[in-house]
């Protein structure tokens, strides 16, 4: 199961219906993928919610829109799957949809964006793009 893929499906579904958040479980990756999001401007901005009958437990993401009333994000895209890693060198260039488009990395120095692993000049597996 592809925990990573589940939560970029359920924010492109929740921004397809207009919905001001949405819900996910929650692990250490989801929430520095989330963090970045917003950070960049993607989501208006999100909330950890633990339970305190489980050890798991809930991201609560809040859905950014612009005034005329259109999602801010326009796609997701999974590049990296478990049946398919996809590193890439910090120096190589990842092809992007044109203007816009942010490729987040998973590094041995954390989660990050494909800006801050070339400042940074470490590589790793290639999460996602968001645009």
């Amino acid at each position: 199961m592809d925990t990573i893929a589940d939560l970029l499906t359920s924010i492109r579904n929740a921004g397809a219906r207009f919905k001001d958040r949405v819900d996910v479980p929650s692990s250490k990756v989801k929430m520095e993928i989330v963090r970045i999001l917003k950070d960049e401007g993607f989501i208006a901005n999100f909330k950890p919610i633990y339970a305190a009958e489980s050890k798991r437990g809930t991201i609560r993401i809040f859905l950014k829109y612009s005034p005329t009333k259109e999602p801010v994000i326009r796609g997701l895209r999974r590049i990296s799957k478990p049946g398919c890693r996809i590193y890439r060198s910090y120096s190589d260039r990842i092809i992007e949809r044109g203007g816009g488009v942010m490729t987040i990395f998973s590094t041995s120095r954390g989660v990050m964006t494909q800006k801050e692993a070339r400042a940074k000049k470490v590589g790793g597996e290639v999460l996602c793009q968001v645009w």
